[in-house]
């Protein structure tokens, strides 16, 4: 890609441009973008070509988004939430700050591994909706295509997650809601709170099965 990263963003309107355009963005606010600090997170975003990144050294951005100099926020849509990581730590260099953005990139339909299960814990969205599947399935991209068509009527409400039933680490999974791997795909919904819990197996996974069995947890 030519365009350079991170963006330079000379105003609020930049800034907001950038955090309202994607599922997910990161903003460094340097007060000097050729400190140290800055050229680590330019490092980092050099890493992670998928997330937006944006770098901002104006007294009126930083004062906009209440964040003193040399602070990275990663700024997230699905549950409307940011996270933000100080820079002035003298140990934070270009591969802990891309894993703060790896372990904090909820999106609309969160892949789980032992990485972003850190953010998955850590979003205020208090329902989880789990889609318990075999990647390597033939069906595998139709029913991703209606799980995310799903997770979109639920946005800032309930935080879809993906889980692979492939991996080992997500074997425990499988077993704390009793399932089998013959009865997958399942879908599981979970209010983090009490643990209250609900499994279904649907013959077939559809867009109108999950509004049904998350809008009658919900209620």
């Amino acid at each position: 890609s030519t365009t350079e990263k991170p963006i330079l963003l000379k105003n609020i309107a930049d800034a907001e441009a950038l955090v309202s355009g994607a599922e997910v963005a990161v903003i460094g606010f340097f007060q000097d973008p050729q400190s140290p600090e800055a050229e680590q997170f330019r490092l980092a975003a050099g890493q992670i070509p998928e997330v937006p990144f944006g770098l901002s050294s104006s007294a009126a951005v930083l004062s906009h988004y209440g964040v003193s100099a040399n602070t990275v926020v990663l700024f997230r849509r699905v549950d409307d939430d940011r996270r933000d990581l100080d820079m002035n730590d003298r140990d934070v260099d270009a591969k802990k700050l891309a894993r703060f953005v790896r372990m904090n990139e909820l999106r609309l339909v969160t892949e789980y591994d032992p990485v972003t299960a850190v953010g998955v814990m850590q979003s205020s969205l208090e329902f989880n909706l789990l889609l318990i599947t075999d990647k390597m399935s033939p069906k595998h991209p139709e029913r991703m295509r209606k799980f995310r068509a799903a997770a979109e009527l639920y946005k800032g409400k309930i935080l879809f997650i993906l889980l692979d039933s492939n991996l080992k680490s997500n074997e425990r999974v499988l077993s704390y809601f009793q399932l089998k791997k013959s009865q997958l795909p399942a879908l599981a919904v979970f209010h983090t709170p009490d643990d209250e819990h609900d499994v279904l197996t649907p013959d077939e996974i559809s867009i109108e099965r999950i509004q049904d069995f998350c809008n009658h947890f919900l209620q």
